[in-house]
């Protein structure tokens, strides 16, 4: 089986107890296990977070390799950094505050491994608010016309992805695009020929709250949409119509208030 990274990057905010599932659920209980795990420490954290992660330094021995920022960098430059520490081509990302399904590496690895003309692999996911067993929707992963489909809506839940680390690098990486730093990286991939697909299994819980949706809401939001849509425009993903089209549809959700916000994105958008 080819060996493989799993990429995290934790800041402050984080809970530990969230951390603690997500670490547990990405080694201790995935039938097949990870490499390497590569954690990048986002600037500072608390004492709680730095307690765990010494924990799981001694738990995970040899397999846990800590990269650690003096400041607070964003998760788009955190990821870059971290992922030129990935040991491996093949690297799978994983936030602190997630539960993978037990056979997430199991199904997903062998996968890309055999295909090795594809650079990018998502699946559908599991919202969740408070425990796992509190699903609030599904959110699938497109499976068809994803040439079509990553014109106007992000075709991998960043979550769940695992990727070929040359293809990244070979397009420049995470780039600080606010709040699309993933969505963005697809599309440039997809420019450069990588292949995406996803499988349709469902192999991660995602944590959502309030605040998951009042983050994809308001007008800093709609400002980084129209950056990301100039983008897409300057690299040709799009055409000037399309262009158009996305920067109307895809912000009327943001400027709704909160609750409708969220009826759109459980609802309409799963």
């Amino acid at each position: 089986m080819e060996k493989f990274s799993v990429l995290m990057s934790v800041y402050k905010n984080e809970k530990a107890e969230y951390m603690k599932l997500a670490l547990e659920s990405i080694y201790t209980e995935q039938i097949l296990k990870p490499n390497e795990i590569v954690l990048v420490q986002d600037g500072p954290l608390t004492k709680e977070l730095y307690e765990l992660i010494n924990k799981y330094k001694e738990k995970y021995k040899g397999i846990l390799k800590i990269v650690s920022l003096k400041k607070n960098m964003g998760l788009g430059n955190a990821l870059n950094i971290g992922l030129k520490k990935c040991s491996y081509e093949i690297v799978a990302r994983m936030d602190t505050d997630d539960i993978a399904f037990p056979e997430r590496f199991e199904k997903q690895i062998p996968y890309i491994s055999k295909n090795k003309e594809l650079g990018v692999l998502g699946s559908s996911l599991l919202e969740f608010e408070g425990t796992k067993d509190n699903i609030l929707a599904e959110k699938k992963a497109p499976i068809k016309n994803i040439d079509k489909y990553i014109k106007f809506r992000n075709p991998i839940n960043h979550p769940t992805v695992v990727f070929r680390k040359s293809e990244v690098l070979a397009v420049g990486s995470y780039k600080e695009i606010n709040l699309f730093e993933d969505y963005y990286l697809w599309a440039r991939m997809y420019m450069n020929n990588s292949k995406i697909e996803n499988l349709g299994d469902v192999l991660l819980y995602f944590r959502s709250s309030i605040e998951t949706y009042e983050r994809r809401g308001g007008w800093k939001y709609v400002r980084a949409e129209c950056s990301l849509q100039k983008e897409f425009f300057k690299i040709n993903l799009i055409n000037l119509s399309e262009y158009i089209r996305n920067i109307i549809i895809r912000n009327l959700g943001k400027i709704v208030p909160n609750r409708i916000r969220k009826i759109i994105y459980l609802e309409l958008l799963r």
